[in-house]
């Protein structure tokens, strides 16, 4: 019992230094931090939603949109490739979630089938005499659906990180819903109208042909839409803020590869560049058009309509319009990050603030202190010295804890406090058993090197079980749980782990270095 091998006492030492060198940052004042290595000083416990504040948003995605443009795209696709192969037929459109067209002769259906199978081999296709139906299978939308909401997840991920906000929390909940819970956001608004907008951007070219009294009433013809302009009142002749475009896109935005706000004679602009093939499709598109008008079209609204000068070939170009320096940065931002696949539907906000975070932080810590004293004082009580060295294992168990969170910057919720108290009790068990072991076994006639051995032993496949177990339903809260629940299952989690280094390791040296000391004929305990 009196020997530890030298290697498992450096281990304990190097690991109570390290777990006060990594709680630092957490006391440390702001002044002193900013002083030292940014790697280090950073590495802080993030507090979550329910102690600092901040926003918690839950989106819907809306999917039946994605269907529509893919079941219109298809209408496009099918219209081009049915005169090409000179397939006569009229009514071709959507109709609810299918797509419909009347064959001008019916000998023509299985020339029409094979256009449409062959723009998506995964539609369902009838016939009915001349009438053409194609509808998407249960699999395919089952599918798209599925894609727009991983890709929506991801690019609203891509456009938080972009505003710089900590430790967000982003999942889906349930088949079409997504929960945004955003910690320290002071600007609610600005984060709704980031996440409000697709943000699918295109460059398509304006229809002169238009006059202003067609646009004033609303009148396209085929090939053109009248839309909005993003700023109010009259632009270059434009009646209403209003512009005829052509509905071919000349360049998608999603050949977009990086966007920044700039300035432009003092004004806030944005500068945009294009990958490889937009770089070509844009520099063809400008040299066949210079001259003329081509808007700039943003969500169904026209934001800048600038006439083409000269051929564009450089793959990069500037979008102005009345921009402030914050529009501008998130213009950028929203481009950069990507457009999301389907519009976003805020069904439930809620703000935490700062106020009944800090209420909570001090419920918290009056918890945490009671829980505290009442432990130490039990152990003390139960126990005398021995208690003592199980107060001083439990104070390197949390010291673990929270050095473990800062390395991990994980999120501190008030259910992950409620997980602290529970490791305080529960590290301090495994010392219990323990020295319930150690009474037994002097109960028993045993001496008091034998006793402890005997304790230490017998106790600690009861400990290992029991650990184990509760380890167990942390890592399953974790898997399975959401939100406040999984800052329970990480704080219980790393808890359990540090508790068994303690009890086996830490009270086991203090024990022995006491024992060495004192040779003790009968024990305090």
């Amino acid at each position: 019992m009196l020997h530890f091998a030298k290697w498992k006492i450096a281990l304990i030492a190097a690991v109570c230094a390290l777990s006060v060198l990594f709680c630092l940052p957490n006391l440390l004042p702001q002044s002193v931090l900013a002083k030292l290595p940014k790697d280090f000083s950073s590495r802080q416990i993030v507090l979550g939603l329910d102690l600092q504040g901040g926003s918690h948003l839950l989106l819907e995605v809306d999917v039946k949109t994605v269907v529509v443009e893919r079941l219109n795209a298809l209408v496009d696709g099918a219209r081009t490739q049915l005169r090409q192969d000179r397939v006569a037929y009229t009514n071709l459109g959507v109709a609810g979630d299918s797509i419909t067209l009347q064959l001008r002769e019916a000998g023509d259906a299985e020339k029409a089938r094979a256009v449409i199978r062959a723009l998506d081999p995964d539609l369902e296709l009838q016939t009915n005499g001349a009438v053409v139906t194609a509808r998407m299978t249960e699999k395919g939308l089952r599918d798209r659906k599925r894609a727009a909401i991983e890709q929506s997840i991801e690019i609203v991920r891509r456009r938080i990180d972009e505003t710089g906000t900590r430790e967000p929390t982003i999942q889906r909940q349930g088949d079409d819903r997504i929960l945004v819970q955003l910690p320290g956001v002071d600007d609610p608004e600005r984060i709704k109208n980031l996440l409000g907008k697709t943000a699918k951007m295109a460059f398509r070219l304006v229809d002169t042909t238009v006059s202003e009294a067609d646009i004033a009433a609303g009148r396209a013809p085929p090939g053109s839409d009248i839309l909005p302009s993003e700023e109010s009142g009259s632009r270059r002749g434009q009646p209403g803020g209003r512009y005829a475009v052509q509905k071919r896109v000349m360049v998608s935005g999603d050949t977009l590869t990086d966007s920044q706000p700039t300035f432009q004679n003092g004004e806030p602009v944005v500068s945009f560049r294009f990958d490889s093939v937009g770089a070509r499709r844009f520099g063809e598109a400008t040299r066949q058009n210079v001259g003329k008008p081509f808007a700039i079209v943003l969500d169904g609204k026209v934001i800048s309509a600038p006439v083409i000068r000269e051929a564009i070939l450089g793959g990069s170009g500037i979008i102005s319009g009345s921009f402030t320096t914050q529009s501008a940065q998130d213009l950028a931002l929203l481009l950069r990050a990507g457009a999301l696949p389907a519009p976003l539907n805020i069904i439930e906000e809620r703000t935490v603030g700062p106020g009944l975070g800090q209420d909570s932080i001090e419920a918290g810590k009056w918890a945490t202190a009671l829980g505290a004293v009442l432990v130490v004082g039990f152990m003390i009580l139960c126990y005398s010295l021995f208690g003592v060295f199980a107060n001083i294992a439990l104070a390197v168990n949390v010291l673990m804890l929270l050095a473990v969170m800062s390395v991990l910057q994980a999120t501190l919720t008030l259910p992950g406090i409620a997980g602290i108290v529970l490791t305080m009790g529960m590290s301090v068990d495994a010392n219990v058993l323990i020295y319930e072991r150690i009474r037994e076994e002097l109960r028993n006639g045993r001496s008091v090197l034998p006793a402890i051995e005997e304790g230490f032993k017998r106790a600690w496949g009861t400990i290992m079980d029991s650990n184990l177990t509760s380890l167990f339903a942390a890592i399953l809260l974790y898997i399975f749980g959401t939100g406040p629940v999984r800052g329970f299952a990480v704080t219980l989690g790393i808890g359990i782990v540090a508790s068994m280094f303690t009890a086996g390791m830490v009270t086991r040296l203090l024990v022995v270095l006491w024992l060495g000391g004192r040779r003790p004929q009968s024990l305090p305990i």
